[in-house]
């Protein structure tokens, strides 16, 4: 199943550029090229520089100098599901675009202040990071604009839109994860015209993929950096126990046993074990076997998705509705256990469940107070949206979609002029 006409439409029927130079060629680029441009080149994507991934920016400096944030775990989530894409014969560009724009939805302090934004926006439906990506790429990144100012976002192809879903789905109850906001409906519709029920595109489910490996990856090397992790833990039964079963409660569907045996085989590969036997101390050797751990385990993860997607799909290019990503249990347990080694040492430490009670807090009071110095306060392309509103539910809206847009330093330099604390 390749692409289709359907597939590459926007939902605003868009004016050829008309700036070129007499005698120069058209844009010869794929719709799906012209929207990894647009999320490269948006606010919201240079906002993920300032955004907590899993050790903030400016935390732990003294020892690992520069951690991820969400923009530089974006570039990474990228350039995997591109080379996954290129595997597969999906649109590498498109696969792109969604490992680029799948995070662009995430408020100040990572999934701290998803949970704190959530709870102050019970009246006007929730939060959720993934449905906020949705709203700004189909109407707060302002790009385009209809015939009658009504904003289209970025004005993406379907299938970009569609790649970026992995939750095409309304809040329901019990269930923290959804996609779109009751406010989105129309524009999520859209996206999904001729989807089969709320199964995700194989885009989307490469993109997913590519997040884990490189959350799973990626930030445990930050945590390893910054003092936080060590590798010898998987050597000590007690610890691999508990790790298995955080990884089994948090992370897969599949038991701790399972995950406790795919512990036991990372510990047995070379670029792993030479980690587990010698703390990583800072040295140049230690440094290059931590970077070698962590290439040879994205290698080795992405490979296994290839090999168990090509074995059920066979050859040939692979696209939309045409296959599921198939991952082996084994490889999922140990993706799945490396998330619960950040999760247990770096997001479950003492000092950080404080400060996160501190974030939380401190989005809370910005919630309360502006909406009595609103619309002043607000972004300007925010005001329009404000003075619109109809009831309080949507102005809540508003200032949710503001607080949400700030990085790390502007929310706390928000809270200290709105709150009167300058020191």
């Amino acid at each position: 199943m390749g692409y289709t006409t359907h597939d590459a439409q926007r939902r605003f029927a868009e004016r050829p550029k008309s700036s070129g130079l007499p005698g120069t060629d058209g844009d010869g680029r794929t719709p799906y090229a012209r929207d990894r441009a647009r999320v490269l080149h948006s606010a919201a994507l240079r906002r993920l520089a300032g955004k907590t991934q899993v050790v903030g920016p400016g935390e732990g400096a003294e020892v690992s100098g520069v951690p991820r944030t969400r923009l530089t775990h974006s570039l990474e989530v990228a350039q995997i599901s591109r080379g996954i894409a290129v595997d597969l014969g999906a649109d590498p560009d498109l696969c792109d675009t969604a490992g680029l724009a799948h995070d662009i939805g995430h408020p100040p302090f990572g999934h701290n202040g998803e949970a704190a934004l959530d709870e102050a926006a019970r009246t006007c439906g929730g939060f959720e990071g993934n449905a906020q990506t949705l709203r700004i790429l189909t109407r707060l990144e302002t790009k385009v604009l209809g015939e009658d100012g009504e904003p289209y976002g970025l004005n993406l192809t379907r299938a970009s839109l569609d790649a970026v879903l992995k939750y095409p789905w309304r809040r329901r109850d019990g269930q923290r994860k959804f996609g779109v906001y009751a406010d989105d409906v129309e524009a999520f519709r859209w996206v999904r015209a001729g989807a089969p029920g709320e199964r995700t595109c194989l885009e989307a489910q490469i993109m997913d993929w590519a997040d884990d490996v490189a959350y799973s990856v990626h930030d445990v090397e930050d945590g390893v950096l910054a003092g936080r992790i060590s590798l010898s833990v998987l050597a000590d039964a007690q610890e691999r126990r508990a790790l298995a079963e955080l990884a089994a409660e948090h992370f897969c569907a599949l038991s701790a046993d399972a995950v406790e045996d795919a512990a036991l085989g990372l510990v047995d590969l070379p670029a792993v074990a030479e980690l587990v036997r010698v703390p990583y101390d800072g040295s140049p050797v230690a440094q290059a076997a931590l970077k070698r751990m962590t290439s040879e385990l994205v290698g080795r993860f992405v490979a296994a998705a290839v090999t168990g997607t090509r074995a059920e799909y066979g050859e040939g290019p692979l696209s939309r509705y045409g296959a599921e990503l198939s991952v082996p249990d084994r490889v999922a347990a140990e993706v799945a256990l490396l998330k619960a080694l950040a999760l247990r040492y770096v997001m479950s430490d003492r000092w950080r469940l404080a400060v996160q009670e501190g974030q939380r807090q401190l989005l809370a009071e910005l919630v309360e107070v502006l909406p009595l110095r609103a619309p002043e306060v607000l972004d300007a392309g925010l005001r329009p949206a404000w003075e619109a509103a109809s009831d309080d539910a949507a102005r809540l809206r508003v200032v949710i979609d503001q607080i949400a847009s700030l990085t790390d330093a502007q929310a706390r330099a928000w809270h200290s002029w709105h709150l009167g604390r300058h020191g």
